[in-house]
Formats: structure tokens, sequence, C-alpha cells
């Protein structure tokens, strides 16, 4: 079964920026040239061996390669072949795209749970539901993820998986899934109970690791930001079932529950005054980076880009001749020091503030890409660092619209699609009793 809907194919026509054009062209020639073009003789293509035939499917993105598979009863089943994945992993490109999903807050997390169990179906058919944007063709694409059950919210995001997170109090479940596949793998529960904890999750081709941190609940009704917890396992045989425990740096305030991986090191924003925690996976030893103009920043959130950490926040120095604006600042090699890279244009800020409405804004950055989601909105801006260009998203026609005020808003995660993820093999050697969905 495709998670792809059938609605999806054509691609949402964004008509007043470069990138929609290019697109358009390409199909209007792509029609153009069916029958006239020689090198799509289809004498021809029924010569090329099958072995380059595969090699050239594994180029395309996931949304032409599910069209290709209606083709032949061949092409259908090279999504359970072994010898076509494997080519697949080592030639297909990265592509840099997002997943975007309806976020609940705690608040109206809390709400929904003291109303009547009548509506938990409801929930659950409305919130697995994701939305895929590519960045290169301004694209938007609806994802469904029938296997995930109620009670559950998106945490983070690598390698072709999605964690999701129990949203009941106590110790925590996480699930993998591939939403392109449909697949879904359960890990095995925290040991120590928390509420709202931070989640990093980093996925390379022969290992997982999670880490979970704050939120330590130290009676049914308090909470506090005490310990971390890690599970890893790897292709070598060595895992850790929540077995590796650190110690949070003290008067610690995790609020945004997001995580970032950066070259061995998972960092997190730390409020009240802003900083940044640094957690190193290898020591198992947290540290605190000061934040730069941390006195001024409001909404800020922390990007992986490029295998660099950057910092995008608004800087408000009301009281001093500075205007009000929006920057990025990356992190140095010394791990202390902190360099502005790029600034919102004068304007485009004016702009941007008068849609945000000092609700603030979220950030999520993958390669060269940076997506800035203003609060209960579906406006949303695009930064291309390698073009240096700015741009307005257009807003997702699947979701119908964010502006509300009843606790939901957008919650994005860097994404990778991808046809497979083997590493996932590796957690069926663990023989112990997960908890079952079923009651």
């Amino acid at each position: 079964m495709e998670t792809f809907h059938s609605s999806l194919f054509l691609p949402f026509s964004y008509t007043y920026t470069t990138s929609t054009t290019t697109g358009s062209s390409f199909v209007t020639a792509a029609n153009n040239t069916h029958y006239s073009n020689p090198y799509m003789d289809s004498r021809i293509w029924n010569k090329l061996p099958q072995r380059l035939l595969d090699r050239i499917i594994a180029f395309l993105p996931p949304p032409a390669f599910f069209r290709a598979r209606s083709v032949c009863k061949r092409w259908y089943a090279l999504l359970f072949s072994n010898t076509f994945l494997e080519l697949y992993l080592q030639v297909s490109p990265r592509r840099h795209w997002f997943i975007f999903f309806k976020h609940k807050t705690l608040k109206s997390y809390i709400c929904k749970n003291n109303m009547s169990g009548e509506g938990n179906g409801t929930e659950h058919s409305t919130n697995c539901e994701g939305y895929l944007f590519d960045p290169y063709e301004i694209s938007w694409y609806r994802l469904s993820f029938t296997l995930i059950p109620a009670g559950f919210s998106p945490a983070s995001s690598s390698g072709g998986l999605i964690c999701w997170v129990s949203d009941e109090a106590g110790p925590k479940t996480l699930l993998l899934s591939n939403p392109i596949l449909g697949s879904l793998t359960q890990l095995p529960p925290t040991l120590r109970p928390r509420l709202c904890p931070s989640i990093g999750l980093t996925i390379s081709p022969s290992s997982v690791d999670v880490t979970l941190a704050g939120d330590d609940m130290i009676s049914p009704y308090a909470v506090k930001n005490l310990t971390a917890e890690s599970f890893h396992i790897d292709g070598g045989g060595f895992y850790s079932i929540w077995g590796t425990t650190s110690s949070l740096p003290r008067l610690c305030s995790l609020e945004s529950g997001r995580m970032v991986y950066v070259e061995g090191k998972y960092y997190c924003m730390n409020y009240s005054p802003f900083s940044v925690l640094a957690y190193d996976i290898t020591s198992n030893i947290w540290c605190k980076i000061q934040a730069p103009m941390r006195r001024f920043l409001r909404s800020p959130s922390l990007i992986e880009s490029k295998r660099k950490l950057l910092l995008v926040a608004a800087v408000e120095k009301s009281k001093l001749n500075v205007p009000k604006s929006l920057r990025l600042w990356g992190l140095q090699a010394c791990g202390t020091t902190w360099v502005e890279m790029e600034r919102m244009p004068q304007q485009l800020y004016i702009q941007f503030a008068e849609l945000e409405g000092a609700n603030g804004f979220d950030c999520v950055g993958h390669g060269e890409f940076i997506v800035i989601m203003i609060r209960r909105s579906d406006k949303a801006l695009l930064f291309d660092m390698c073009k240096k260009r700015w741009q307005w998203i257009p807003p997702c026609p699947y979701m119908g619209g964010c502006n509300n005020r009843d606790g939901t808003g957008l919650n994005g995660f860097a994404y990778e699609p991808r046809l497979a993820t083997p590493v996932t093999a590796l957690l069926d050697q663990l023989t112990l009793p997960f908890l079952s969905f079923n009651g």
C-alpha cells in the first residue's frame, strides 16, 4: 500500500517564485516532446539492460518512484527487491526535505484527555497525518500514518525515520516509523517517568541513538529537569537499553522539547536566561554554552545545517539605536564562540513581524534550507543559504489553514525520504517484551 495519496502527484503551484517557473516549464517541455524526441523512443529504452534501468529509477524522488511502480509488475516489485534497495542506498541522492504535523500543545492535550473517551478514535485519525515539503520544487505531499496509535506525538526525525513519543506521563514509549514504507518499530520503554522530555534521535547506517532529557517526575504533581537517559544499538553487537544516564546542569530549563545533533553532540536551548546545553555522547557529559546577545533574543531556535550548529532568533534591542531583526549565528569549532552569518532583510522583517504579531516562531533546518514557521499560522519563510534567497512558502493545501487559537500549530522536522532503512533490523535483535497497543 502506497503511503503517497493518489491526489498528490501534481506539485502545488507557486506562480510568483523563480523555482516554480522552472518546474512548470519542465512539465510543459516533457509533454511537448513526448512523441517527437528521439531519445524517448521506446525501441531504445527496451534495449537498455535492467541493471541500468534500475539505476535510473533509483535516482527518482519518492513521489516519482511510486508513480513509476504502476508501469509494470517488475517495477512494482522493486520496493521488495533487496538487490534494488542495496543499489538505491548506494546511489540515491540525499534530499533535504521537511515534514510537518498539526501539533497539539500540552495544554490542548490535557483538555482533550479530560473529555470523554469516545473521541479517541477521531483523534487517532486526525493526528496521524503528515505533510511533506519539497524545498527544491516548492511542492507539498500528504502522508498517512495509519499504524500510529492514539496518544503519540512526533518528537524527532533522522535517517528517514520519524520518532513518536507517548503523550501519557510516566515511562515513555517511543516508536520509529518510515512514512514512505508505512513501517513501524517500537523501542523498549524508558526507565524513568517523565512528562514532556526533550528528545534527540540519530540514525546512522549502522546504529541507532536516542536521548531523552529533563521533565523528570519527582512526584505525580511535580517535575524537575534532573537527568537524561540514552538508548544505543549498533551493528557491532553493542547495545545499551536506557542504561546510560547523566545529570543535567543545575537550574536548567528545557521548554522546546527539541534536540539537534551535530558531530557527536546533542544541543538544546536552555531558557531563563537563554543559553545552549550541549551533551557529548562519547563522554556522557553536559555543559552550558553562552548564547549570543542572550538578553535581547526572542524565539531562539537551534538548527543543524551542513554539519554546523546554527542559532536563529529575533533580536530586539529596543533601548538602543539598533533596528529589530532576525539573525543567524554559527557556532565555531572551538565550541564557545558564535559568529553572525546572516540577517533577514529589514523590509522583509517588517513584513514578517507584522504577520507574526508577537506569537513567536519556530525554525527547522536541513542542508542548505531553513524554514521559519510563524506559530498559530500557516505562514512560513524559506531561506536558501547557498543562494541567499528568502521566499514565502505557499500554504499546504491539505491542512485547511492553521490560523486558530485552540493550541494547534505547525510542528516541523528535517526529513530525508528513504525507501529503505535497514538499520531498524538491529532492533529485531532485542528480545524484550515490548508493550502492546491493544487494549
